[in-house]
């Protein structure tokens, strides 16, 4: 005999799953409530941390996997457009993650659209309003184009800007503390030993890139050093424009005993711009990254870097915009919320102590 999922009068509606299990199942073996799961699932915030655990362990026991067809059909599916032109593959790969798993979670579809120059991001835009996103998501570099978002508000298009480092007070945004983590990057060289550091700057149009440079500069004169212009490198966050810096830097004599990246692209550059010259790393020449993406942990050696949670600043930005849609088309007002999110800094074998003869320290 077959068995009814058919919710009972005035529960929530029962959502199949490949695996056959359902909702009511899954608030049973967690010892909640269908609707608390359902808040689960939809990725509300009114869920405490606790219990939110013994719901996504019940999902996982039961393979359960929400029908996301059927939901679509009650409540319809959330857009979600992503606007991307950064050139870093690694910060686009860790983005993808967090923004899919949170869409995925919270009923939504994530629509990708790649641009460039300013015509290219209007087009970006409109090809992602043509397909019926509810909101977008702005990851860096747009995250602090005027155009693009003042473009978004003159459609009524809910955005959040990713990684920007000077938020704008009309535009929701997730971001860490750039500042303070170039400073604490600068500072851990500095307590290394090092007195001679390179600074390889990222693009100029990129506020934490702008960031980055100024606490590297702060840090520096706080210890009373100086950052001889010849010390500071331009790049632009892609692994070419690392490997056309670090050769500049390095071809000094002296050369700096240390060498600090805006990113991890640009540090793994630096690293193998190092390792074609001979440089054992970080006997020879210590360098570190920011960001903490997948290739800090793939080169040799491993780099030390500033951990930004990528994937988890992408799944509070899916969040955000789901919540200031809902808020929307129940005709209430969503003011702009800014997260800040913490960083870590990663210290890794890329960076090693120098002495003050300029040779590295080893231990007996």
């Amino acid at each position: 005999m077959a068995t009814s999922n058919k919710a009972a009068p005035g529960a929530p509606a029962t959502i199949d799953s490949s695996s056959g299990a359902t909702v009511h199942d899954v608030a049973r073996v967690a010892g909640v409530s269908a609707m608390t799961v359902s808040r689960v699932i939809n990725g509300r915030a009114s869920v405490s941390a606790a219990t939110r655990g013994k719901v996504e362990a019940a999902i996982a026991s039961l393979h359960y996997q929400p029908n996301l067809a059927a939901r679509a059909a009650r409540t319809g599916t959330l857009r979600i457009g992503l606007l991307y032109s950064n050139p870093s593959a690694a910060f686009l790969s860790e983005f993808l993650v967090g923004a899919m798993d949170q869409c995925r979670q919270g009923g939504g579809q994530l629509l990708l659209e790649r641009c460039g120059d300013l015509a290219s991001q209007r087009a970006a835009i409109d090809c992602l309003v043509a397909a019926g996103v509810d909101g977008i998501l702005v990851p860096p570099p747009l995250c602090d184009s005027p155009q693009v978002l003042a473009q978004l508000n003159q459609m009524g298009i809910p955005a959040i800007a990713v990684a920007t480092a000077r938020p704008s007070p009309d535009v929701s945004a997730v971001r860490i503390d750039d500042y303070e983590g170039a400073l604490a990057m600068t500072r851990h060289l500095i307590a290394l030993g090092h007195r001679d550091i390179g600074f390889i700057e990222g693009d100029p149009e990129h506020t934490p890139a702008l960031l980055r440079r100024q606490a590297f500069e702060d840090a520096m004169r706080e210890a009373g050093l100086p950052v001889p212009p010849q010390r500071v490198a331009q790049g632009y966050f892609t692994y070419r424009s690392g490997l056309d810096a670090a050769r500049q830097l390095l071809a000094a004599d002296p050369r700096p005993s240390a060498i600090f990246a805006s990113n991890d692209d640009m540090a793994a550059a630096t690293l193998a711009v190092a390792h074609g010259m001979g440089l054992q790393v970080p006997q020879d020449i210590s360098v570190c990254g920011f960001d903490d993406t997948p290739v800090a942990t793939t080169v040799w050696p491993e780099l030390s870097t500033i951990h930004q949670p990528i994937a988890d600043m992408a799944r509070a930005a899916v969040t955000l915009v789901i919540d200031e849609i809902r808020q929307r088309r129940a005709g209430e007002t969503a003011p702009a919320t800014h997260h800040l999110m913490a960083f870590t800094l990663m210290a890794r074998a890329s960076s090693g102590p120098w002495g003050p003869a300029g040779q590295l320290q080893v231990s007996p």
